[in-house]
């Protein structure tokens, strides 16, 4: 098992309160799973993976629980999930996943964002080809005798597994499976008595794009404003 290939990370929010957005981020996740599923976490394997996304954010379990009562009742808010795509300056391909109740405003953010920073935003279709979307796991590997665990996630879906660090260059383990296998490896997990870490669809690029020094600050620029914007769950590019 060998290191996984991950896109650059970068120092996100650096201008304003990442827990605060982290929180409302899960706390739309929640609204959503609930909606579709129900409140009972038992019963409802979104909303548990959720839960457990979470706690690798230090969202506080009243806060957690609040938001489960909130997305229960009649007043909730309806959230339509809506993915952009488009090409942020020196041609790096970028999807942006949002969550929000007003798409009018949302897109309007969306492309004035992408225009302000020289970049396009695309039509459906126009760079998603560069993505494959993944269920991805990540987990605290002590405890975990790694070459076994992958035999058996093999005949859970596992596509890839390697090593990886978290935000603060804690060792993790990542492990990928197709999006269609998703509840499948996370049922396989919870069988083996392991809590990932976080536990999320994610868009993997397949075909990064590297750029000098200067050229990736641009771009990564208008991803942390994108990042910023209410309506935006999680931004993906294919910048190396």
């Amino acid at each position: 098992m060998g290191r996984i290939f991950e896109v650059r990370k970068h120092a996100m929010f650096a201008r304003w309160n990442r827990m605060a957005k982290q929180f409302a981020r899960i706390g739309k996740d929640i609204t959503i799973a609930v909606k579709a599923g129900g409140p009972d976490p038992n019963t409802n394997p979104t909303l548990r993976r959720v839960i457990q996304n979470s706690r690798a954010v230090n969202m506080p379990k009243d806060k957690v629980e609040a938001a489960i009562k909130r997305a229960s009742g009649k007043d909730a808010t309806n959230f339509t999930e809506v993915l952009y795509e488009g090409y942020a300056p020196h041609g790096v391909a970028v999807l942006v996943e949002t969550a929000t109740d007003n798409p009018t405003r949302t897109v309007a953010n969306v492309r004035s964002i992408f225009t302000k920073h020289n970049g396009n935003l695309g039509t459906a279709n126009s760079v998603s080809f560069q993505f494959k979307k993944m269920g991805v796991f990540r987990l605290n590997p002590d405890g975990i005798d790694q070459d076994d665990l992958e035999l058996y996630l093999i005949d859970h879906g596992l596509e890839e597994m390697g090593e990886s660090t978290g935000e603060k260059g804690e060792p993790q383990i990542v492990a990928r499976c197709n999006f269609p296998e998703f509840g499948q490896m996370q049922k396989a997990l919870e069988d083996r008595g392991i809590a990932p870490l976080s536990a999320e669809h994610e868009y993997i690029c397949l075909t990064p794009t590297e750029l000098p020094e200067e050229q990736a600050t641009e771009v990564l620029e208008m991803i942390d404003k994108l990042e910023q914007d209410d309506d935006v769950q999680k931004v993906y590019h294919t910048l190396l």
